[in-house]
């Protein structure tokens, strides 16, 4: 182990001190038996086939919507403080606004999560390129990712399981990967996300999901107050790439480890906000490996919805929408800069070329398991 992988380690060891009952309460819930409505309707033709949605809905009233195309999570409906059932993610009404130009939304990504520097890496000595679909760099995927395809579905307990077997070489990544992503509902307004995978080739994995929220259902999210339980940031050149440090949150605009609004230094006068437009950074999780914790709280004053977040994984990916341009008509008309925000949780960006992050290689024989949850409730401060 060189030295900065164990620096790296021990940052992790020390930095856990998230608040463990604050976490059992929440996974407790998230145990109980609950009863969720599934039902099924076609929702148009892609140029590969039948797209099909599947509705969750429980006793609360929440509803989550998942179309088979890109796995993607089409819609998300929760209670606001008043008891109103409101939409609190971006998105379109039909299958045509997905199958054009869009910035994934909803989406599964993959077969790696964010961005890969000049779409290269090696595996045990063997160069492997993919395309530079987002200028120099290789991003969530490729040219047709997972988002772009058809996954087969089946309905399971409280929600659904999709599969799609990616090809060896496919975008250029080495191995037939089998994934299965599975969304659950809870009567307590969880909505899980758990992701499987397994290869008969040694390959890299990264997976997350894409949504965008705005828990007001509309406007900026300037407003919304977040806390991240991270104490470390990895700071990006000039194309988003990881420089390969660890950089210290505190005093910065990037400390979010006590809940403030999203807006506050969101225009800070930083060379890492700067680079950025705003947030579209990986945060270094407060966590114990391979265990669900809770990492994220976000509240809306105006609506009091709150979304938690809980994941197994080291990073989450905090953007806040500074390249939307008003330039896409989503459901609800144009969507605009800063609109929403997103928290994909995932391994760190470019890992298969900095050896001292967490590492993204899945070998034969291994299975890649990790979950992740966005819990939604209200709050009437």
């Amino acid at each position: 182990m060189n030295r900065k992988t164990l620096c790296y380690c021990l940052l992790l060891f020390f930095s856990c001190q998230s608040n463990e009952q604050e976490q059992k309460d929440v996974l407790t819930n998230m145990s109980k038996p609950s009863m969720i409505q599934i039902s099924k309707n076609a929702f148009g033709t892609a140029p590969d086939g039948a797209v099909d949605l599947f509705k969750l809905k429980n006793e609360q009233g929440m509803e989550v919507e998942i179309i088979t195309y890109g796995a993607i999570v089409k819609s998300i409906k929760v209670p606001d403080k008043t008891g109103k059932i409101g939409e609190v993610t971006l998105g379109f009404n039909d299958l045509a606004g997905y199958l054009g130009e869009h910035p994934y939304f909803g989406a599964i990504v993959g077969r790696y999560g964010n961005r890969i520097a000049k779409g290269k890496f090696s595996i045990e000595g063997t160069p492997y390129s993919l395309a530079t679909n987002n200028g120099p760099n290789a991003l969530h995927g490729g040219i047709k990712g997972f988002d772009k395809v058809i996954w087969k579905a089946a309905e399971v307990p409280n929600g659904v399981a999709l599969t799609y077997v990616s090809a060896d070489m496919e975008e250029g990544y080495p191995g037939e990967l089998t994934i299965t992503v599975t969304y659950t509902l809870d009567k307590d307004n969880a909505l899980k996300i758990a992701y499987e995978a397994t290869t008969d080739k040694t390959t890299v994995c990264n997976l997350t999901n894409h949504t965008y929220f705005n828990l007001a259902g509309s406007g900026d999210i300037l407003d919304h107050q977040l806390m991240i339980k991270a104490d470390w940031m990895t700071p990006v050149d000039e194309t988003l790439i990881p420089t390969g440090e660890l950089k210290g949150v505190k005093g910065t605009a990037f400390d979010f480890r006590m809940s403030k609004p999203i807006g506050k230094d969101i225009d800070a006068e930083e060379e890492q906000i700067q680079i950025g437009g705003g947030y579209d950074h990986n945060f270094v999780l407060n966590m114990k490996p391979r265990t669900r914790t809770l990492i994220a709280r976000v509240f809306e004053p105006s609506s009091g919805r709150t979304m938690e977040v809980l994941t197994r994984e080291p990073g989450v990916q905090f953007y806040t929408g500074n390249f939307l341009d008003g330039t896409i008509i989503g459901r609800s008309g144009a969507i605009g800069k800063r609109s929403a925000f997103c928290l994909e949780t995932q391994h760190f960006p470019d890992s298969p070329n900095q050896s001292t992050f967490p590492s993204t290689l899945l070998q034969p024989g291994e299975k890649y398991e990790t979950s992740t949850v966005y819990k939604f409730g209200v709050k009437n401060d």
